[in-house]
């Protein structure tokens, strides 16, 4: 999108519950896309600040310097961390026609995504359970959206990643981000 002043800017925002990693996911993705290139900024939205409560994150990548500091309502791009906040929260919410929506979801549901979105769903928390035996599918999930998007080179992402988690975890996450970008590569 181009915004007011000719500034093109992509935006996404991430719905998962408390606990999930939805925010370590956007400051992630920012470093990758800083990384790979670009401006980006990547803040928080909390309402009841608990686990398992819903939670917001959004990244802003431009190729300028970007100023605006608002809650992203018109995203390009969404990922969705747990599908069972699809019946309670209007994760689909201004999406643009042209986006991506990514879904954390073991089965492929009807989903009603707005016209002119492509649905992208994944068993990221199989990938994280089998790879780091944990069920935190935050970073299959930055894989996915590397693949899907173009937003960040894969090689960003894994040296994000190596600078956020310490030596064997560090190479889990990334293994995990690796298995979820080649499935969406593949389009399996």
């Amino acid at each position: 999108m181009l915004n007011y002043v000719g500034i093109l800017l992509k935006e996404l925002r991430i719905h998962g519950r408390g606990g999930q990693g939805s925010v370590t996911a956007a400051e992630l993705i920012a470093v990758a896309a800083f990384e790979s290139g670009a401006f980006s900024q990547a803040f928080p939205a909390f309402g009841v600040e608990r686990r398992g409560a819903p939670v917001q994150a959004f990244v802003r990548f431009s190729d300028q310097k970007i100023r605006l500091r608002s809650q992203i309502y018109e995203p390009d791009y969404i990922i969705v961390q747990d599908s069972t906040l699809i019946k309670d929260v209007p994760v689909f919410s201004g999406l643009k026609k042209g986006g991506i929506a990514i879904i954390n979801t073991e089965k492929a549901e009807d989903y009603q995504v707005p016209e002119g979105v492509r649905l992208i769903t994944l068993d990221a928390t199989k990938i994280a359970l089998d790879v780091l035996g944990l069920p935190i599918a935050n970073t299959a999930l930055m894989g996915a959206f590397a693949a899907a998007t173009g937003e960040i080179e894969f090689s960003a992402l894994e040296s994000a990643l190596r600078d956020r988690f310490p030596g064997p975890l560090a190479e889990k996450n990334i293994l995990a981000a690796r298995r979820a970008f080649d499935m969406v590569r593949e389009g399996v």
